[in-house]
């Protein structure tokens, strides 16, 4: 027998039958008590089963997921890192996965969100989302995904802050960069790297893993293994953007075109950043992602929708529009 409970402004269901314990909540108890109706059911249909022997934790499913799922994607590394802090932060890491509650999930968000941006724990939550449904909808430990039950922060609206010439210009002489000179120190290929990534609108990421056999200068393109979405992708190549990597010096014993660690270019990025910003501030927000935003801008005047989106390597246009940031001023002035 379902029991119902008003928590609130909503209303919780219970079911226990035949060795299963579901709950879920619900704005009214009319919508309660179809859903409980439903499951018990399906129940007696033989329908769902008890996963009771499960004897999973969340913390298996995380290893799990990793192992099984997350291999292929190209933000395995980023997967690791965030799975890693969800073990040493989430208390309830321990507890079987057919047991952990919404409520636990939701308690987790609050804390989070005293430290950090909602849009970070957004992202976190989509990430234990997809444990959960791994977890519920391919290996059967659980019958629902919980996180499906959390509320969601609003996420701030979308960054949009443009890279002006001048501003890439200050950068790139900033750090160590010449109009014909040699590349040569870290500091140079970051600012290449920058300058490349606005006239590609190419990732971070993507530009320092670059590698020679996938650069082809005579056909203008070059090839990106797998990207962030964990597709394969050409991104063609203007001749002011052949220009830059054919700066780049080619050795025997280096395969990569940018023989430098991300984290040192990230790290270098922000050390001269704020060098530069104490005599002009505007730069203090200005980030290397930011080349994301204003190469999309630019190529959107040069390529139709579907060309910009299969150049950037988005799937949709909505992901698209994050990065479009003309202004009005902008479209006037082309209207004409």
């Amino acid at each position: 027998m379902a029991t119902y409970r008003k928590r609130g402004g909503t209303w919780r269901a219970e079911v226990a039958k035949a060795g299963i314990r579901e709950s879920k909540s619900f704005d009214t108890k009319a919508e309660a008590v179809t859903w409980a109706t439903k499951l018990e059911a399906e129940i007696d249909a033989g329908q769902r089963r008890s996963y009771s022997k499960v004897q999973k934790t969340l913390s298996d499913a995380m290893d799990e997921y990793l192992e099984k799922v997350s291999t292929s994607m190209g933000k395995h590394e980023w997967n690791k890192t965030r799975i890693e802090f969800f073990k040493s932060e989430m208390d309830f890491v321990g507890t079987l996965v057919r047991n952990v509650k919404p409520e636990q999930i939701a308690k987790w968000r609050d804390k989070r969100l005293k430290d950090v941006k909602t849009s970070t724990v957004n992202r976190d939550l989509n990430l234990l989302s997809a444990v959960f449904e791994v977890a519920c909808k391919e290996w059967k430990w659980i019958h629902t995904n919980p996180v499906h039950e959390v509320k969601r922060p609003k996420d701030p609206p979308p960054r949009r802050r443009r890279v002006p010439d001048e501003e890439a210009a200050v950068m790139a002489k900033a750090l160590g960069l010449t109009e014909d000179g040699p590349i040569e120190t870290a500091q140079q290929y970051t600012a290449l790297a920058f300058l490349l990534a606005i006239e590609t609108g190419m990732r971070q990421g993507e530009i320092i893993g670059t590698v020679w056999r996938d650069v082809h200068l005579s056909q203008k393109y070059l090839h990106i293994p797998k990207s962030k979405n964990g597709d394969a992708r050409d991104v063609p190549l203007s001749t002011r953007a052949v220009a830059l990597l054919s700066r780049l010096k080619r050795t025997k014993d280096e395969p990569r075109c940018f023989p430098v660690a991300q984290s040192s270019v990230d790290a270098l990025w922000r050390k001269i950043r704020t060098k530069v910003a104490k005599d002009k501030p505007e730069f203090a927000d200005l980030n290397f992602h930011d080349s994301r935003h204003e190469a999309t801008t630019r190529l959107s005047r040069k390529l139709n929708v579907l060309a910009l989106a299969k150049m950037i390597g988005h799937r949709d246009v909505q992901s698209l529009m994050i990065y479009y940031d003309e202004t009005a001023a902008e479209l006037a002035a082309r209207l004409d």
